[in-house]
């Protein structure tokens, strides 16, 4: 058993102390994961917000990926504590399938599974600007070379391209489209990524619990976790994580408690409305700004490289109700689901960002001609559910027969959530339009006329495109 597991001897007692993490939880790390922790890349991502423009409505949802990254590496812990010491699990698997070397493959991964991200990074990776990696590709760059990659030789004897494969598993191909292409064959690989991203993951568990705890709200701390890590197991017919039939409820928990923190707080309407402006400076702004050297800032240097951009053009209003002395946020005037029967949701969710700033720009144009209202063009913004689906919410749950069966067929609360996703419930076409505007356009703009406006707008850029 590796160190970071030990409890004695030449293990924890005698490694790199103890890390404390609210809401009061000890942290043991060894030598070898204290010197990863003290590098210059995991310590940028202590000037890196988790939740970026949350904060915006939540004033104390102000952590750092550092503190996630702590609790997602002790849940990896939790999870590889649990795997060793289940007889049933470990005789699911081949002898030589969960090693020593994986489980220190593993606990890196989720410690440094963060350290590409850089400030407000998921809205800006949902807009795909031309030529802007993803923060996984940015990993790669980070630990490949320097630091980490010489901590992670010399005392891990891990090569960077393994850690990748379970962070950022390579895509299933056409030949194979049910088959990962993580090392095909290297089921241990594609067992423990499944552990790192899945509808069950070390990474969802300490998100929900911790961003729940500082947004100060209860929603994502209500499942019991000790019990759904102590029934996690293998899958008998692949090699992903599956829950036994005992933690049926502390799952379904868990998926409803991420449904209502997307409701509640992650896709909360004013920070979207926050988002969107984001969203929109950034795109107006992108050729005047260096993002490849912002992407190595931290939070601060970010927001203050934005506002010198925005100076004295037409983004600067936007950035500075984000982030200049008084706060300003767009006010949203008309909002649609998946059940909007008018095809709003369907015309405009997933679209390119480009094609919603269109939209917006052509439904400012019409505004200013129907109102008699000076408006322009970025005084209306879109927000939709990005190109990138959610990751599915469903979880299979073997019993104790030996059957497997998804967790949505068992509970009706999952089937929903399952069913719907949180593309069409919860991520809402809005649209927001400067503060001062929503009380000038009144009664002039019922939300009848919303609902054709965008309608028609959108069936036209359909015909342009076809």
């Amino acid at each position: 058993m590796i160190p970071e597991l030990q409890s004695g001897g030449r293990g924890l007692d005698s490694g790199g102390g103890v890390v404390r993490l609210p809401p009061g939880d000890n942290v043991p790390v060894t030598r070898r994961v204290r010197r990863l922790i003290d590098t210059a890349a995991f310590q940028r991502l202590a000037g890196i917000s988790q939740l970026g423009m949350v904060a915006r409505v939540y004033p104390g949802a102000c952590h750092h990926r550092l503190e996630h990254s702590l609790g997602v590496y002790d849940v990896a812990r939790q999870f590889l504590l649990h795997f060793y010491g289940d007889p049933v699990a470990r005789e699911r698997l081949p002898a030589d399938f969960f090693d020593d070397d994986s489980a220190a493959v593993f606990l890196v991964a989720a410690l440094l599974h963060d350290v590409g991200h850089w400030p407000f990074c998921h809205p800006i990776e949902d807009m795909q600007l031309p030529d802007q990696p993803s923060h996984e590709t940015a990993l790669a760059e980070i630990i490949r070379s320097g630091e980490l990659a010489d901590a992670m030789d010399q005392d891990w004897g891990i090569d960077p391209s393994r850690v990748l494969n379970l962070v950022d598993p390579p895509k299933p191909s056409a030949t194979h489209p049910r088959e990962s292409a993580i090392h095909r064959g290297d089921a241990s690989d594609a067992f423990l990524a499944s552990c790192l991203s899945g509808p069950v993951d070390v990474d969802k568990i300490d998100y929900l619990q911790r961003d729940s705890l500082h947004a100060g709200v209860p929603y994502g701390r209500h499942f019991d976790v000790a019990r759904l890590i102590g029934n996690l197991t293998v899958h008998p017919h692949r090699p992903r994580l599956a829950v036994g039939e005992k933690a049926k409820t502390a799952a379904e928990m868990m998926v409803f408690a991420r449904y209502i923190m997307f409701s509640e707080v992650y896709w909360h309407r004013t920070v979207r409305a926050a988002t969107a402006m984001l969203q929109r400076a950034v795109f107006l702004l992108q050729h005047r700004m260096d993002l490849a050297s912002m992407r190595r800032m931290g939070d601060s240097d970010w927001v203050r490289s934005l506002r010198r951009a925005a100076s004295g053009t037409t983004a600067e209003s936007i950035v500075e109700g984000l982030f200049g002395k008084r706060r300003q946020l767009y006010k949203c005037v008309a909002e649609f689901d998946g059940t909007d029967e008018s095809g709003v949701h369907q015309s405009l969710a997933r679209r390119p960002f480009w094609y919603l700033v269109t939209i917006a720009e052509s439904i400012a144009d019409r505004l200013s001609s129907h109102a008699g209202i000076a408006i322009h063009p970025s005084d209306v913004l879109i927000d939709a559910p990005p190109v990138q689906l959610e990751v599915d919410i469903n979880m299979d749950v073997v019993r104790a027969s030996g059957d497997v069966v998804p967790l949505g067929t068992l509970s009706p609360v999952a089937s929903s959530l399952a069913r719907d996703q949180f593309d069409g419930r919860v991520k809402r076409v809005r649209v927001f339009v400067r503060p001062d505007l929503r009380d000038r356009l009144g009664d002039r703009v019922p939300a009848k006329q919303w609902t054709g406006m965008l309608r028609d707008v959108s069936e036209t850029m359909l015909q342009e495109l076809a």
